[in-house]
C-alpha cells in the first residue's frame, strides 16, 4: 500500500511526495507580452514542497489565449521571464510541470485587439460568454482549423514545450479538458467533421494524441503529462459516447509512454474506475467533489490504489505549505473565492481587476 508521503517516480524525475499542485488560472501575467511578473515567481516558490507543481494554464501561441492576463510560452520574453519561476521552485528542490493550453473557440477577439479569430475543430459558436477586461462578452463563431491550420496548431505546442524547457521547466502537462481547443475535438458538439480529425472517437481523438507525440518528440514523452476532464460540460460541451471515447483516446496513448495522466473527475466516477484499469502509467486524480474543494479526505484514494498522486487547488491556493498541513492534520486556511479564478470544480468567478504587481 502506498501513501501520500512517499516518493514516486513521475517520468524521468522522483517526486518528494504524491501531493500536487493543480494548475488555476490566476490572471496575473501583467509582464511585458503577457509574461509572468516577480509575485508569480514568489507564488510558486511558496508552493514548492508539493510533489508536482503544474502552472497556471499556459497559451502556446497568441490566438492560444482564453483570458486577459494569462502567460504565454511563445516568445523570448515570455521564456526569460519563466526562468525566475523555475528558478524560485527549483531552489526549494521542487518539480514543476508548465501546462500548455489552447483555448480554441472560447477565447475572444478583444484578447488579440479584434485582430485575430478564435479557432476551432469545426464553425460551432459555444453558449455563454467569456470574461475579458470589458467585463463578459459573447462567444464569437470560431474559425474552423484546416488541415494546416491544425497541423501548425500542433507544431505551436511542441515549440512551446520546448520554450518551456528552456525557461527551466522540468516538463508540460496538456490541457485536454474544461472546454478548450483539445477537449473541443474530443466533443461531439464542437467537432463536428467529418474527415480523419473528426466522426468516430478515434478521429475526435486524434488532434489529442497527434499534439501528445509531437510534444513527446518535441521534448521527451517522459516529460510530458495529459490532463483530461471527461463527462463534464464546462464552455458548452457535449460528449456523447463519452466512455467509448476515453478508452479509445488512452489505447492511442499508451504506445507513447507519458510521464502521467490527470484526470480531474466529472460526475461519472465508474468511467474514472475504467480509465485507472486502462492506463498503463502514473495517474493524477483530482476527485469529483460537487459543492466542495478536495480536502484531506482524499488521500485515502492514494492508500486504496485508485490513484498515484492526488491534486489539490483551492485548498493549495489557501496553504502554501499544504504537504505538511496534510502530514500533521491541518490546521487549514479555508480558500477565499472572492479574491481568485479556479477551485476544484467550480468554474470561474468574475471579479474586478487586481492591483497590478511589479513586472520588473
Amino acid at each position: 500500500m502506498s501513501t501520500a508521503f512517499e516518493p514516486i517516480t513521475i517520468g524521468r524525475y522522483t517526486a518528494r511526495n504524491r501531493v500536487v499542485m493543480a494548475p488555476m488560472t490566476r490572471n496575473r501575467a501583467y509582464g511585458p507580452g503577457a509574461s509572468p511578473t516577480r509575485l508569480m515567481a514568489t507564488y510558486y516558490a511558496q508552493r514548492a514542497d508539493a510533489g508536482l507543481i503544474i502552472t497556471e494554464s499556459t497559451q502556446p501561441s497568441p490566438i492560444g489565449q482564453g483570458f486577459p492576463n494569462t502567460p504565454g510560452l511563445h516568445s523570448a520574453e515570455q521564456v526569460e521571464a519563466w526562468r525566475r519561476v523555475t528558478a524560485g521552485v527549483h531552489e526549494r528542490n521542487g518539480l514543476i510541470f508548465a501546462q500548455l493550453m489552447h483555448a480554441g473557440r472560447v477565447g475572444h477577439p478583444s484578447l488579440h485587439g479584434g485582430t485575430l479569430t478564435p479557432v476551432g475543430p469545426s464553425p460551432v459558436k459555444a453558449a455563454g460568454t467569456v470574461f475579458t477586461m470589458d467585463g463578459p462578452q459573447e462567444f464569437v463563431t470560431p474559425r474552423a482549423l484546416d488541415r494546416v491550420g491544425i497541423r501548425e496548431t500542433i507544431e505551436d505546442f511542441a515549440s512551446s514545450a520546448r520554450n518551456a524547457i528552456e525557461a527551466g521547466f522540468d516538463g508540460v502537462e496538456l490541457h485536454a479538458g474544461s472546454g478548450f481547443l483539445l477537449h473541443q475535438f474530443l466533443s461531439t458538439n464542437a467537432n463536428q467533421r467529418d474527415d480523419e480529425w473528426g466522426g468516430s472517437a478515434r478521429g475526435r481523438g486524434r488532434f489529442t494524441v497527434e499534439v501528445a507525440r509531437a510534444v513527446a518528440d518535441a521534448v521527451g514523452a517522459d516529460r510530458v503529462g495529459l490532463r483530461i476532464w471527461p463527462s463534464h460540460v464546462y464552455n458548452d460541451i457535449v460528449e456523447d459516447g463519452h466512455h467509448d471515447t476515453y478508452l479509445a483516446l488512452l489505447d492511442a496513448l499508451n504506445p507513447v509512454g507519458l510521464a502521467y495522466l490527470h484526470i480531474a473527475e466529472g460526475p461519472d466516477t465508474e468511467l474514472t474506475h475504467r480509465l485507472r484499469e486502462r492506463w498503463t502509467g502514473t495517474l493524477i486524480l483530482n476527485p469529483y467533489t460537487p459543492g466542495a474543494f478536495t480536502g484531506p479526505e482524499s488521500l485515502k484514494l492514494i492508500d486504496s490504489g485508485a490513484a498515484d498522486l492526488i491534486s489539490y487547488a483551492s485548498l493549495f491556493m489557501a496553504n502554501p505549505d499544504l504537504p505538511r498541513r496534510l502530514r500533521a492534520g491541518g490546521p487549514f486556511n479555508a480558500p477565499d473565492f472572492s479574491r481568485a479564478y479556479g477551485g476544484d470544480h467550480k468554474g470561474y468567478t468574475d471579479y474586478p481587476p487586481l492591483p497590478r504587481d511589479s513586472a520588473a
